[in-house]
């Protein structure tokens, strides 16, 4: 189980690597001489956001992990601090325990992200986009498109992604969360990948009106 969190800003003092984060750290580093072994700093940002969030159950990254990293690395502090500001995978200050990422690019807005968002404020007692819940375990934020517009609306929880949601699928799936379950990602109207609504169909499926001669 997580340790508690606090959702507040507070720089941890010192960061360190743990034996798991140093077994990804060692394959990362193989793919590039050591002459660019810089162009590991995004994997090295992305080892050091999951550590902190298996030890604290806050998936971010601390400045003092940015700049071990840039030690490691042998960068300057400040190129990593542009890399992790830069991109938005990255959180540069504490999350809940469950991160709510909310997709509301056109195709998803056209689906019914609206609800979507609702349902997130609504069962997560969260006040809008960068809320953190008074409880700690859940941040809501907005993101770009996810690039799974044919199932839209999605909801990313994490690194998990939950398609052709709706308002009472969404409160469902919060409140699993909730009770410390972990529902299956994908679809939750059980559409096999991108198929129909419906299910899957061939030629010989529709029913064709008679011809005659």
């Amino acid at each position: 189980m997580s340790a508690p969190h606090s959702h507040t800003h507070e720089e941890p003092a010192s960061f360190a690597f743990d034996a798991d984060s140093e077994a990804q750290i060692a394959k990362i580093l193989a793919r590039y001489p050591e002459s660019k072994k810089a162009s590991g700093v995004i994997p090295l940002l992305y080892v050091a956001q999951k550590q902190m969030g298996r030890l604290t159950g806050s998936a971010w990254t601390p400045r003092i992990a940015m700049d071990t990293i840039a030690e490691r690395l042998g960068m300057a502090p400040i190129r990593v601090y542009e890399v992790a500001t830069f991109y938005f995978m990255f959180n540069t200050k504490p999350i809940g325990r469950f991160h709510l990422q909310v997709c509301g690019t056109t195709p998803c807005w056209l689906r019914g992200s609206d609800e979507v968002l609702r349902a997130c404020k609504d069962a997560g007692h969260l006040k809008g986009y960068g809320d953190t819940s008074e409880d700690g375990i859940f941040t809501m934020t907005e993101v770009e498109c996810l690039g799974g517009c044919v199932n839209a609306p999605i909801l990313q929880v994490d690194d998990d992604y939950y398609e052709d949601m709706d308002y009472d699928s969404t409160v469902k799936l919060i409140e699993a969360l909730k009770r410390g379950e972990r529902p299956t990602p994908g679809s939750v109207t059980g559409r096999q990948g991108s198929a129909p609504i419906g299910g899957a169909e061939t030629v010989l499926d529709i029913p064709m009106a008679d011809v005659k001669e």
